[in-house]
């Protein structure tokens, strides 16, 4: 299965070799609380943006590990390029993650599907 998706101007495009997540993941660290995304995990090697990239912007805060992109016309959350994280807050220093933002599958109702919290207020 493949899954595509934009943001609102469409400047931003990829695609995903793999299906929808039995569950979403909704964070609630400073950031992700703010940002608003729900969350479907892929490996990087499934993951590819399929439109030019000077309308790719990225954010980093405190230790830098995690690229958060958005489109810098809109300004619409893309992904997240982060470690593969457990949820004891531990990492392998190799393997990494790419945290999609399922609001912006094409043909996708993000807030019908089912949603797991991650409590990033006190894990990270």
């Amino acid at each position: 299965m493949t899954i595509t998706g934009s943001c609102h101007c469409g400047k931003t495009t990829f695609q995903i070799d793999g299906g929808i997540p039995d569950a979403l993941t909704r964070c609630t660290c400073s950031f992700c609380a703010k940002r608003g995304a729900l969350l479907a995990y892929y490996t990087p090697a499934q993951f590819h943006v399929t439109s030019a990239a000077p309308d790719d912007a990225t954010y980093r805060w405190n230790t830098n590990l995690v690229a958060h992109h958005f489109c810098a016309n809109c300004g619409c959350a893309t992904y997240s390029d982060s470690p593969a994280f457990e949820m004891d807050g531990s990492w392998d220093q190799h393997t990494r993650r790419i945290g999609v933002n399922a609001r912006l599958f094409d043909n996708f109702d993000a807030c019908a599907a089912h949603v797991e919290v991650i409590d990033g207020k006190n894990l990270w």
